[in-house]
């Protein structure tokens, strides 16, 4: 078989030699040109027909954005961004998973071999799941052309609802070990607690970039409003003007010494948006994860009767800018996770990079999130099954389970027991639509999943069955 055609963009030298040596480390794939901008890049696609294009994100002349808008809309291929760690590098990264990118990669460090050699990792197996994935469509479409009919939605036959076991609880977890101070406007709690130490991993596996280093709490009213929710813009205009009360102070369940501090942006919510949570929904995605997350979040009503927690597999930092991206979107308030908020209708929460997500107790009927530093499970932190897996003992919850877009397994092995223990509203985008048909699938072939939908239907028939 002849190598796959690559395409490597970047405005730096050094760095178009870095990446094309570690992409011919792989004898399936040959770099048979580079760019140094956008305007280079468009010129040689239409040349030289490559089969996969590795695209720096920020460029003089055209930056990669620009380039990817006119790739994706005059001749599609599979693109991976290589982004910096700045601000608006993971802005634009963002954006363009969004406008058609297939994934993204950190940039390498230079200066540090052991990082420049898990990135090549990294980027290796993007780009055969990119192959992979293109072969796929394309068997679908010439086997759609072969019937002389468009492809059909697929609908299974809705699985039969397990017998509810008995879940056996499990002991109460440690408390999370996250570092990083609260924000000025957080509380104080009233005893002050010693700075635990990091114990995960520094490198993850399949996660270049994650430097396990401590992060700030995020303000979840600092991403801007959406110009379609005035009400949502009100909301947040509220709560960057009111304090805090001091009494607002909630303890986890088992969890002594930590306090679940409700965000700032529902400051103004009423009281009875937390009090007795009764319904949860849990998301998990990968590969093509923000382009589907943009699509399923701006379909839920802003009165939705439930959280919704959120995994999707990003290395650190880049979630933040994911959640403020996806908050101006959907009607929805939309952050990026702090250990110890209180779980609230009409908002969802997305697991912070380089921790993993849980949902706990706390007290008053309520739940929180937890986060923690524990190992990577199936090569990811945060991991999908690690936030599934946290709902089994909530059986007082109604529970929802989705699993979207994404390469690996990651989600199914818990959603499968999950299906066993009573959750039957179990979801999973199908193969039509999922950029990578990898975590899904899993799901389907362990015969846990209620609802096999393409993207566009998954959020409608979530509401309905949450309300």
């Amino acid at each position: 078989m002849k190598p796959y055609k690559v395409l490597v963009v970047d405005d730096s030298a050094f760095m178009r030699k870095i990446i094309s040596d570690l992409i011919e480390n792989d004898a399936n794939f040959q770099v048979t040109a580079t760019a140094s901008n956008g305007r280079e890049a468009i010129e040689k696609v239409n040349q030289l027909s490559p089969d996969l294009v590795t695209m720096d994100v920020e460029m003089p002349e055209m930056n990669g954005l620009e380039a990817l808008k006119i790739i994706m809309a005059q001749r599609p291929l599979p693109v991976i961004m290589l982004s910096g760690i700045n601000e608006q590098g993971m802005k634009e990264t963002i954006m363009a998973l969004e406008s058609g990118a297939f994934d993204f990669i950190r940039k390498p460090s230079i200066s540090n071999s052991q990082d420049i050699i898990a990135v090549g990792e990294s980027l290796r197996e993007q780009m055969k799941e990119a192959m992979m994935a293109r072969e796929q469509r394309q068997a679908r479409a010439s086997a759609s052309k072969s019937e002389d009919k468009p492809p059909a939605a697929v609908t299974p036959k809705p699985l039969a609802d397990p017998p509810v076991r008995k879940q056996e609880l499990p002991k109460k977890a440690k408390a999370a070990e996250v570092p990083g101070t609260p924000a000025q406007n957080k509380l104080k709690p009233e005893a002050k607690t010693a700075s635990p130490k990091e114990t995960g991993k520094n490198l993850l596996d399949k996660q270049p970039g994650n430097s396990g280093s401590p992060r700030n709490p995020v303000n979840p009213a600092a991403a801007p409003a959406s110009p379609a929710s005035s009400e949502k813009a009100k909301n947040r205009s509220k709560a960057n003007s009111t304090p805090v009360t001091p009494d607002v102070r909630l303890q986890l369940e088992g969890v002594p010494g930590t306090f679940a501090e409700p965000p700032a942006a529902s400051a103004d919510r009423k009281s009875g948006s937390i009090k007795g949570l009764r319904k949860l929904v849990a998301v998990g995605c990968s590969t093509g994860g923000p382009r589907a997350l943009k699509a399923f979040l701006e379909n839920i009503p802003a009165e939705f009767p439930a959280p919704i927690v959120i995994v999707q597999h990003m290395p650190p930092n880049f979630t933040k800018s994911l959640a403020q991206r996806l908050n101006t979107f959907s009607p929805l308030e939309v952050a990026e996770a702090e250990h110890g908020m209180i779980l609230r209708q009409g908002a969802a929460y997305i697991a912070p990079g380089g921790y993993h997500l849980k949902v706990v107790p706390a007290a008053g009927g309520q739940y929180a999130i937890e986060l923690t530093s524990e190992d990577a499970r199936n090569g990811h932190r945060p991991s999908v099954d690690m936030m599934f897996e946290s709902l089994l003992p909530l059986t007082t919850l109604e529970r929802h389970a989705v699993i979207m877009t994404g390469m690996g397994s990651d989600g199914a092995r818990m959603m499968k027991s999950l299906y066993d223990s009573g959750v039957t509203s179990t979801f999973a985008e199908s193969e039509e639509t999922c950029v990578v048909y990898g975590m899904p699938r899993s799901a389907v072939e362990l015969n846990c999943v209620k609802h096999i939908l393409p993207l566009h239907e998954i959020a409608p028939r979530l509401v309905q069955a949450v309300k």
